[in-house]
């Protein structure tokens, strides 16, 4: 306890998702206290209903999964990527990718967010040592002295850090608060999640198909109790989602038979279905005094390519080597220089994907015909150009770059 009855740590981070919570047991997997902060009770975050989304975890976000202990108790719950299939429409060209061709590592591997979640707070309790999770509590607003920055809970708790992280996601009280100015905008999409149970088997296969109205993505997930499953995301415009929420189950079906295209069989909808809007953001910085923003507080985009999660998981992986650097030096976890690091090497990345991932929406999200022409010679010649597909196979699972170290095949 300190003098001002607040408790102290080393770290103390605002929002205990899959980026904030990954971060928390990377920091105190390596001897940095930390404490997670989060207004949702852990079982809210982990039901059925909370979220329908399943994550593409990249073969260099596995690496950091398994270095810290999380991948272990959400491994038996997820389902290896041994194929990607990219397609345009009904266009007879395609991109095929497999993972045997750049080697033994699979391309990434799905698993649904609410198993992300239960591993993740598992790997918490396994670290009470030098983790507290704070939940649910919300926090009022943080404050700043040269040498330390408190955050204050609603009820008069408080607890002093070297470092606060806000991990709150896309709106960022924090951020707001700090006066971070943010760039982006809306699609005018609507993404509809669901899982789909299928007569035939998925063999590991991800598919996505360029539709007019945006990409249409059919992922593998593992079987439960002898059914196939997959985790269907449909982008659709935002003017015409609501009406198709709104249809019954055969209804629904039906459309989704209809885009699906009746390779996987007899169709079946799993549990309820789930609509997300969608858009690009990005903070113009990452850090601010003793402040530091990560994951969706520091940058959203497109889930064209599954790669926001992924992108996240880089961030911690970073910031964990910074501040872990920072200490073995005696320095100040929060000193400009280290922050300045971890800033420099995430912002060049982020913003690339994000732009990636726009110019390709803006790309294939239309059937005007030179266009489709035009994309679909592409696909065809990555498709046929062994060396370029590789590359970019190898930028898809994440091991390209300058590297943290927790996300190296030797970390």
């Amino acid at each position: 306890m300190t003098e001002s009855g607040g408790e102290r740590v080393d770290v103390a981070i605002v929002g205990a998702g899959l980026v904030g919570g990954t971060l928390a047991v990377a920091l105190a997997a390596h001897g940095v206290k930390t404490a997670v902060v989060d207004q949702l009770d852990p079982g809210t975050m982990t039901h059925r209903r909370f979220d329908g989304r399943a994550s593409a975890v990249a073969a260099s976000g596995q690496r950091l999964l398994s270095a810290i202990g999380i991948w272990p108790h959400v491994a038996g719950r997820s389902e290896p990527i041994r194929e990607i299939r990219v397609s345009d429409d009904n266009a007879p060209l395609f991109l095929h990718y497999a993972y045997s061709d750049v080697g033994d590592e699979f391309l990434g591997n799905m698993a649904e967010n609410r198993h992300l979640h239960e591993a993740t707070f598992t790997r918490m309790k396994e670290l009470e040592g030098n983790l507290r999770l704070i939940a649910p509590a919300t926090v009022s607003h943080m404050s700043e002295t040269a040498d330390a920055a408190t955050l204050h809970l609603d009820g008069g708790r408080a607890i002093k850090a070297s470092l606060i992280v806000t991990a709150e996601g896309r709106v960022s009280k924090l951020r707001a608060a700090a006066k971070i100015p943010v760039t982006g905008w809306r699609y005018p999409q609507i993404a509809i999640v669901a899982t789909i149970g299928h007569e035939k088997p998925h063999n590991g296969i991800a598919h996505e198909c360029f539709l007019p109205a945006g990409p249409f993505a059919i992922l593998p997930l593992p079987d439960d109790a002898g059914v196939h499953r997959a985790s269907l995301v449909w982008t659709e415009r935002a003017d015409a989602a609501a009406a198709y929420l709104a249809l019954n189950d055969a209804q629904f079906l039906s459309e989704i038979d209809e885009r699906v295209g009746g390779f996987l069989g007899r169709l079946s909808l799993i549990g309820p279905r789930f609509s997300y809007p969608l858009g690009l953001q990005f903070a113009q910085t990452y850090t601010k005094g003793r402040l530091v923003l990560v994951g969706d507080a520091a940058h959203g985009i497109h889930p064209i390519a599954g790669q926001g999660l992924n992108l996240g998981y880089r961030d911690v992986a970073a910031l964990t080597e910074v501040i872990v650097d920072a200490r073995k030096l005696g320095l100040d976890i929060a000193n400009p220089d280290a922050l300045g690091r971890y800033e420099r090497w995430r912002r060049a990345d982020n913003l690339m994907m994000a732009g990636v991932t726009d110019v390709l929406n803006r790309l294939f999200s239309n059937d005007v015909a030179p266009i489709k022409a035009a994309r679909d010679v592409g696909l065809a010649l990555v498709n046929r150009v062994p060396p370029l597909k590789r590359a970019f196979m190898r930028h898809a699972m994440g091991t390209t770059g300058d590297l943290p170290r927790l996300m190296r095949a030797s970390p």
